[in-house]
């Protein structure tokens, strides 16, 4: 019987947590693969999750514990005629507003059933076991640990085993199947329930245990307010250790499931039957950890992906282990099962709608991320036996208070005596040493922390103007002015987006990615004048600077996604490149797979893929499908150039297969042996792909020993809409380029 129900509640949470990467990959296309995506899914999968938990909550008491089991069969029935799962048809994001609701709605269309009725299997099943006359019903929450290991090996199986081997349409079907199989365990299960003597005393008629109707202690308030704060900082902290990782690498399946593991290993490691990791042991290692993370937002880190990233994954667990294993330790009797589970699930979702639908309109930068570190710090369990004495929490603001105004006047010196690298070191060693010291009392720890963060701004005060800052769904968006006064900036995460000097000689000069010296001012210098190209298309605004490269004649459209970056573009206060241009300019909102869709065939000379979310590349814009769409668009004897620079993907494979596959010639250039005038200028590295139907096409760059050819891989992985391996083209050291894409650390308050 055991053995049965734990492989019911592992199968259906690999079903669970199967389809979260495998739909939200198919919504991906549709808006331009921003990492927001996959947060406003999570959002929507915890409500999901609440909802089922309610239901599994409520419908024992209604309708007794059997005969809810028997409506409970005959919902999964039901469910299997709404099955494969897949897009709903006639869908389009809106282009004038946020695509929040509206891919909210999607989700509840196309999976909102299946998920609801399989995300009931956790707490139901424990609820059934309890009921039955197994030794363990009585403590049956140590079966939670088979349905979140369940839910681990289908994430970290589906980048690893799943995406690489199975498309999309395929992954449904086989989704739909997993279901079957669930179905008829769940029903075994059933039937187990109603042919059980009961546990104990027996059961009512109802199905209702005798020994779990007796007289438990009622929840408190503040009971269910401390389950609640538990659930809610790990969960937050989960979306914001997501966002950290895929803004500047890919929004993608493979580092979107990494934390969300990582937060069910816990899950598992904490409901074991005996505990696997002793939570004293996370207790005394979770103020180190934070401190390490606090100290990198400090002083602004900068390294491979290998180096920063595992801090903070390091950190996370801890913190969760911590407040999870808080969560275990305060669980109720099994007779109040469902309601625990309840409210741990209410935090979850807090704690989703906090990090998706709350900071992108309460803040202007990235900072719940920091703030739900402070947070976590402030739920520590105290280790300090003086806690309630006036004393003691008078303390608690005067020491953080000394801290802030020690950090403060080590900030002057540090600016007096001309910010070297080693008094940087030796003030975030100090000051990580300081803060470590607090650790025994929760608030005081708390408050040093964010102390510490906040003192990064402080330290690193005056190096940029910033000018404007702004949040919306698609980005973060921040505009500088460099403390000589002479070139504006847009940065979009971590990177830089485009940069313009102020100097009205050199107004209309295009720097960065874009300089006249590197491969796209080649591609230009060789076929961009008006007889050649009088068209152009260009998907990815920025800062508007391929507009430099206008003449009068042609006609230049912009495809963007992200409408406050046409208002940045379009706005003379930061940019003006767009306003000088000489060429007819167009600017069409929206995601370009769709808006290039209502373009005339044929109707562009040149058409430049240069779109970006923050570092990463959106990966339905290399794709089978997209490059057809391209050729489509493209007149004869035109030109396809692709803008691939970034710090960890190498996509000149992927290209090269698609490029073999569409029968096309295509050449790559890595401009990143850059003069010292060059870097005076303002010129980044930069990596580019062109491509065109036929070699004769190429042949002005084919004359450039700077531009090498480019070959597909003979029987290499093809991408395509619904399939992409992330894994064949991801390097752990940066590629050689400049500081422009160097990894920061996340922006501070």
């Amino acid at each position: 019987m055991l053995f049965l129900f734990a492989i019911a509640m592992f199968l259906s949470a690999t079903l669970l947590f199967f389809i979260q990467p495998m739909f939200t990959k198919m919504v991906l296309p549709m808006l331009g693969g921003t990492p927001a995506v996959w947060n406003t899914c999570m959002v929507f999968y915890q409500a999901a999750l609440l909802a089922g938990y309610s239901y599994a909550h409520a419908a024992p008491r209604w309708l007794g514990v059997r005969r809810q089991a028997v409506f409970h069969i005959a919902l999964l029935v039901l469910i299997i005629f709404t099955l494969p799962i897949g897009i709903a048809e006639g869908w389009t994001p809106p282009l004038a507003s946020s695509p929040i609701l509206w891919l909210l709605l999607l989700l509840l269309l196309s999976v909102g059933l299946p998920f609801f009725v399989i995300s009931t299997t956790a707490p139901l099943l424990q609820k059934w076991f309890a009921h039955t006359s197994h030794a363990s019903a009585q403590d049956p929450y140590f079966l939670y640990g088979a349905s979140n290991l369940g839910s681990m090996l289908a994430l970290v199986g589906y980048p690893l085993l799943v995406e690489p081997h199975l498309r999309l349409a395929s992954q449904a079907w086989a989704w739909a199947g997993g279901y079957l199989v669930v179905t008829g365990l769940i029903s075994v299960c059933a039937l187990m329930l109603w042919t059980s003597p009961g546990a104990g005393a027996g059961q009512d008629p109802d199905g209702t245990s005798r020994a779990a109707a007796a007289p438990v202690p009622a929840v408190t308030v503040s009971q269910r307010l401390w389950w609640i704060l538990l659930a809610f900082a790990p969960s937050s902290l989960l979306l914001g250790v997501t966002t950290y990782i895929s803004t500047d690498l890919a929004s993608v399946p493979l580092l979107w499931v990494i934390p969300l593991a990582i937060y069910l290993l816990t899950f598992v490691l904490i409901f074991a039957r005996k505990p696997l990791v002793p939570h004293h042991l996370m207790v005394f290692f979770e103020p180190f950890l934070i401190i390490m993370v606090a100290v990198s937002f400090f002083i602004g880190v900068k390294g491979a992906v290998w180096q920063i990233f595992p801090i903070h994954l390091m950190m996370f667990f801890v913190i969760a282990m911590v407040c999870h294993g808080e969560l275990m330790k305060s669980r109720p009797p099994s007779a109040q099962l469902t309601e625990f589970y309840l409210w741990m699930s209410v935090g979850g979702v807090l704690g989703g709608v906090f990090n998706a639908l709350v900071a992108p309109v309460v803040f202007n930068a990235v900072i719940e991320y920091p703030l739900i570190i402070i947070l976590a710090s402030l739920l520590r369990p105290s280790q300090n036996p003086e806690a309630r004495k006036p004393y003691a929490q008078v303390l608690d603001f005067l020491l953080p208070l000394a801290l802030a105004l020690l950090l403060w006047l080590l900030a002057l010196g540090f600016h007096a005596l001309g910010e070297k690298l080693i008094q940087l070191l030796l003030i975030s060693c100090l000051a990580g040493a300081l803060c470590y010291s607090l650790r025994a009392r929760p608030r005081r720890f708390a408050l040093g922390v964010g102390v510490l963060i906040l003192a990064g701004t402080w330290l690193h005060t005056g190096k940029e103007l910033v000018l404007l800052r702004e949040r919306n769904f698609f980005s973060v968006l921040k505009v500088t002015q460099d403390r000589e006064g002479k070139y504006h900036t847009l940065i979009h995460g971590s990177t830089v987006h485009g940069r313009q000097s102020l100097d009205p000689a050199r107004r209309r000069q295009p720097l960065s990615y874009y300089h006249r010296t590197g491969p796209l001012g080649q591609v230009f210098a060789a076929y961009g004048g008006p007889s050649r190209a009088r068209r152009v298309a260009v998907v990815g605004l920025g800062t508007g600077t391929v507009a430099c490269y206008g003449q009068p004649g042609q006609q230049l459209t912009f495809y963007e996604i992200d409408p406050a970056v046409e208002r940045v573009a379009r706005d003379p206060r930061y940019f003006t490149f767009l306003q000088d241009c000489p060429a007819d300019v167009a600017v069409v909102l929206g995601d370009a797979r769709l808006s290039l869709r209502q373009a005339a065939d044929s109707c562009y000379n040149m058409i430049i893929l240069d779109a970006f979310s923050s570092d990463a590349i959106p990966i339905h814009l290399v794709t089978r499908e997209a490059l057809k769409l391209y050729l489509a668009k493209l007149a004869k004897g035109g030109i396809l150039a692709f803008h691939i620079s970034n710090r960890y993907l190498d996509l000149t494979p992927v290209l090269g297969n698609l490029a073999q596959d569409a029968g096309l010639t295509a050449m790559k250039q890595l401009d990143n042996k850059l003069t010292a005038a060059e870097k005076q200028e303002k010129k980044s590295s930069s990596h580019w792909v062109v491509m065109a139907r036929d070699q004769a096409d190429l042949e002005a760059l084919a004359q450039d020993p700077r531009w090498q050819p480019l070959a597909g891989k003979s029987g290499g992985p093809l991408w395509t809409d619904d399939f992409s391996d992330i894994l064949t083209v991801f390097t752990w050291g940066p590629i050689n380029l400049d500081e422009d894409l160097a990894p920061t650390a996340s922006e501070t308050p």
